[in-house]
């Protein structure tokens, strides 16, 4: 007899949830410009009307680059990483151990074939090493 009542209960209660759903949608679709062919579309705004006599522009996208620490080495390290990537990556990223920079240097290198040649790469690895270890990196 519980189950019974129990069984009544959730369908009356589903039957009033999806009355009530129903009648939202419907509300909804009365409130607005739609109609059976639109609803639930997006309406798109006209496009700008543009003349051949005008002048359009766009500024430059500001680029800031970030800077590095001053030191020996500074140069060399802007200079040759840039060739593939920002200084970004270098001040973004937690400090590694110096002995992390000496791999990372040398991946670049061998792995994605960086043009760095072998007394620059020394110069960039003690900067990185001077610079940027959790023991020596300022915030």
């Amino acid at each position: 007899m519980r189950l019974a009542r129990r069984h009544i209960r959730l369908l009356l209660g589903g039957t009033f949830a999806m009355v009530l759903i129903a009648g939202l949608v419907y509300a909804q679709a009365q409130r607005g410009k739609y109609g059976s062919t639109t609803l639930g579309q997006l309406a798109q705004p006209a496009p700008p009307t543009l003349t051949p006599d005008s002048v359009y522009q766009v500024s430059a996208y500001p680029l800031y680059p970030p800077n590095l620490a001053e030191g020996e080495g500074r140069l060399e390290t802007q200079s040759y990483c840039s060739l593939c990537h920002s200084t970004r990556y270098i001040t973004m990223q937690a400090p590694l151990p110096a002995a992390t920079w000496e791999t990372e240097v040398g991946k670049m290198r061998k792995m994605f074939g960086a043009p760095i040649p072998d007394a620059p790469a020394a110069v960039i690895v003690k900067y990185l090493q001077a610079h940027y270890t959790p023991e020596t990196r300022k915030p």
